[in-house]
């Protein structure tokens, strides 16, 4: 049996005006027989094919239609979003802008109080991603010991940004990605200190996120009763999350490699080998830390939920939940510190 020829009649013979599916169906396949004299059920894989493939696009072209035309106005929302976020964020710097004109630079405490307010106020990726982008530019522009000031930098702002948050993998996959687009989105428009630049950043991103897991096995031992129910609430999902930050890590690298252009791809993924090593202290680290954890809140985390959530009827307590659920506003304020030690780095060099 010729396919194309059977599959153009099939288009043709099947019959929309019948009142249900079944009919439909039931109608074409008696048309194969009487057109074709052959069964249905002696139709080989590619006739079957030819027939189901001709009765679904049928049977579904409208539905197809509309959701072509749902994506399309789901796409053209999404950019009209995009724009009207990018405006919103100029209309928010253009108003602190305005407002920090307001003082003069001996004004200092009041201009420290504004920034910070900023800082909580403006998108905390968006801003990190300017900071990233600043540091290494003037770095750059110094010309003086790029790699070292570089890494320091880098760490100082991967620290910062991490510390005061949670360590869930979505958050910092979320910072360490920004950072390492922010120095990819630099290394593209410098030839030939691709590796200059990206070396160091992956390097400075590795020491502070080592340094913020080392920073939180240090206050595990200082964690209030209220705290406590907390992480015992969330005990599976941060040891399990601290038992893979290489593979985070390295995830992080690898996926922006993939989208980056052949020449950063293949100076990334050099980089990534090369530090294979460099890993393990991250994962000694964080492996450290899950049994600090698992040694101080198993116990608790198995015979104490029910006196953990009595005492979450206290104020103070339902206080500190509230808090851990804004963490990320505490890491907005947080970057602050990291702008002035990054400057700090800069002019030094």
């Amino acid at each position: 049996m010729d396919i194309e020829k059977l599959q153009r009649d099939l288009k043709i013979s099947y019959n929309m005006d019948l009142d249900t599916v079944d009919l439909r169906v039931e109608d074409i396949i008696k048309h194969i027989t009487d057109e074709w004299n052959v069964s249905s059920n002696k139709l080989n894989i590619h006739e079957m094919q030819t027939l189901s493939s001709v009765i679904l696009n049928i049977e579904t072209q409208t539905l197809y239609d509309e959701v072509e035309s749902l994506i399309a106005q789901k796409e053209r929302l999404e950019r009209e979003l995009d724009k009207k976020y990018n405006q919103l964020q100029e209309s928010k710097y253009t108003v602190f802008d305005i407002l920090e004109a307001q003082f003069t630079s001996s004004d200092e405490e009041a201009l420290t109080k504004l920034h910070q307010i900023k800082l909580q106020t403006i998108d905390l990726y968006g801003l990190l991603s300017e900071i990233v982008e600043s540091a290494i530019i003037t770095t750059l522009e110094k010309d003086e010991t790029i790699d070292e000031t570089i890494e320091e930098v880098i760490k100082h702002i991967t620290y910062e940004a991490i510390k005061e948050g949670s360590l869930d993998t979505l958050r910092i996959r979320k910072i360490l990605s920004t950072i390492l687009q922010s120095a990819i989105d630099i290394a593209e428009a410098s030839p030939v200190k691709e590796e200059k630049i990206l070396t160091p950043t992956l390097r400075g991103m590795r020491s502070g996120l080592i340094s913020a897991i080392k920073r939180f096995k240090q206050r595990l031992a200082y964690i209030p009763i209220e705290a406590k129910h907390i992480l015992i609430e969330d005990y599976d999902t941060i040891i399990e999350d601290l038992n893979q930050t290489d593979s985070l890590f390295s995830q992080v690298i690898q996926t922006q490699a993939e989208e980056s252009t052949p020449l950063i791809q293949e100076t990334l993924i050099k980089i990534k080998k090369d530090m294979r090593f460099d890993l393990d202290e991250l994962l000694r680290v964080s492996k450290e830390t899950a049994d600090v954890m698992k040694n101080r809140f198993s116990s608790l985390a198995s015979k104490t939920i029910k006196k953990a959530d009595k005492a979450l009827k206290s104020a103070n307590t339902v206080e500190a939940k509230r808090i851990g659920k804004q963490a990320i506003g505490i890491a907005r304020t947080a970057i602050s510190s990291a702008i002035k030690s990054a400057q700090d780095v800069i002019e030094k060099k």
